[in-house]
């Protein structure tokens, strides 16, 4: 049965959302005005807008910030928040730095090695790429110390099927367990390798 609620001097009947697209993401940063340079120089990305307030819209905190805003393409959108007043940022010191990253599609594996080869040329560390059987990525730090991701989809329809088959499986398997289940460690074998 429907619930009717009042939102906004409106009644309105609860339903689960139906999303079409991540709006925005957003993130901290040391500098809004180095992280929009770098973003433009390394990726590409362009700055289009801000929103600059002493005061937090949605709680009403004095917080002094500036929020960036940044085109990644394809209707992605970037945000930064540079909070002056707030303790200095850090990474959260029980989640490896490898973990928490944010990765951005390429069309094919020499754009990939072309962005490789522009990040390095202006000195930014690059680790790859990496084989993950569907995909090849780089990764490297922005100057905040968030990890970012380039890959390129490398996968077949056979192979996005068989791993669509297996999600469910793996995840169970992974609850009860805790370890990594062998169903699909083709993933990490790249073709020719020793390891094959």
């Amino acid at each position: 049965m429907p619930v009717l609620t009042k939102v906004a001097d409106r009644d309105i009947v609860a339903a689960v959302p139906q999303v079409r697209r991540i709006h925005h993401v957003a993130y901290r940063c040391h500098d809004a005005k180095e992280t929009v340079d770098w973003y433009a120089r390394m990726l590409g990305f362009a700055y289009t807008n801000a929103f600059a307030e002493d005061t937090v819209p949605s709680t009403g905190a004095h917080d002094p910030y500036m929020h960036i805003f940044l085109d990644c393409g394809g209707g992605n959108v970037l945000a930064f928040f540079e909070l002056p007043e707030q303790p200095a940022m850090a990474r959260d010191p029980n989640t490896p730095a490898w973990v928490q990253h944010l990765a951005f599609e390429v069309d094919d594996f020499e754009t990939l090695l072309a962005a490789k080869a522009h990040l390095e040329a202006e000195g930014v560390e690059v680790l790859g790429p990496t084989w993950h059987g569907i995909f090849r990525s780089i990764y490297f730090f922005d100057p905040n110390g968030h990890r970012l991701e380039l890959a390129c989809n490398i996968g077949t329809a056979d192979q996005y099927a068989e791993l669509q088959a297996l999600a469910g499986p793996m995840l169970e398997e992974w609850s009860r367990t805790k370890r990594a289940p062998d169903s699909a460690k083709w993933l990490h074998v790249e073709p020719g390798s020793l390891s094959e």
